[in-house]
C-alpha cells in the first residue's frame, strides 16, 4: 500500500448510515459505543474492556481479523465483522464517544462544521483511536477540506493498516481522482482482509474495466 498517494488525492466517506453525499455500496462502520455496555470505554487504542490487557485486546482483533478473512460464508463473515467493529468501538472512552457520537449526529444533520470541532476535541482525547481519524476525514470532506481528509485516512491506515473500510474509502477517492489504477490497488488490499465484503466482488469488476481502459 502505497500512502504517497494520499498527498495529492483527497475525500474520504463512512458512516454507519449513510452521511449527506455519501456513496453507495461504501462499507459502513458502527457509531462509538455501539455492541459496548455502559463503562466498557477502555483506554484509547487498546480495543477491550477495563481489566482487559492491551495484548489480550489485540490478541482478540487478530483474531477477529483471521476468522474475517477465513469466513467460509456471509454469515461467518458478519460475525468477525462485527466482532472487529465491536473491538474497534470500544477503543473510545466514554468521554470520546460521547465526542464523537454528537460529531456524527452533527454529520447527518449537515452540521460538518460543528462535526468538526466534536472531532478535533475527540483526537485530543484519543490521537490512537483510528475510526476517530476516520470520521473527522469525513468532515473535512464535506465542508471541501480533501487535503485534510486524505491526511486523516492516511492516519486512519497508519494506525491500523487493516482497516478494510478505510482502505474501501481510498479506492473510491482515488476513482473519483481519475486513478483507476491505485482504486482497484486498494480494493483488492481491502478484499485481501475481507473477501466477503459486501458488494466487493461486483466493484471490483467495475475497478478492472475502469483499469483496463486506463491503461489503454
Amino acid at each position: 500500500m502505497r500512502f504517497a498517494l494520499l498527498a495529492a488525492i483527497p475525500g474520504l466517506l463512512l458512516a454507519a448510515t449513510p452521511l449527506p453525499g455519501a456513496a453507495q455500496g461504501q462499507a459502513q462502520m458502527p457509531a462509538p459505543g455501539q455492541g459496548a455496555s455502559p463503562g466498557q470505554g477502555g483506554s484509547p487504542g487498546q480495543g477491550g474492556s477495563p481489566g482487559q490487557s492491551a495484548s489480550q485486546a489485540q490478541r482478540n482483533l487478530d483474531s477477529a481479523f483471521e476468522a474475517l478473512r477465513e469466513a467460509e460464508d456471509e454469515r461467518g463473515a458478519h460475525m468477525a465483522e462485527m466482532a472487529i467493529r465491536q473491538i474497534w468501538a470500544r477503543q473510545a472512552s466514554a468521554a470520546v464517544a460521547l465526542l464523537l457520537n454528537r460529531g456524527i449526529r452533527n454529520l447527518r444533520a449537515n452540521q460538518a462544521g460543528d462535526a468538526l470541532e466534536d472531532f478535533d476535541a475527540a483526537l485530543t482525547l484519543a490521537p490512537l483511536a483510528a475510526d476517530a481519524w476516520h470520521w473527522r476525514a469525513q468532515a473535512h470532506q464535506i465542508v471541501g477540506d480533501r487535503v485534510a481528509a486524505a491526511g486523516d485516512l492516511r492516519e486512519c491506515l497508519r494506525l491500523e493498516p487493516r482497516h478494510f473500510a478505510a482502505l474501501v474509502s481510498l479506492s473510491r477517492l482515488q476513482e473519483e481522482a481519475g486513478d483507476a489504477r491505485g482504486a482497484l490497488r486498494s480494493h483488492e488490499a481491502a478484499l485481501a482482509i475481507h473477501p466477503r465484503l459486501a458488494g466487493g466482488a461486483e466493484r471490483l469488476r467495475e475497478l478492472i474495466r475502469a483499469a483496463e481502459g486506463e491503461a489503454m
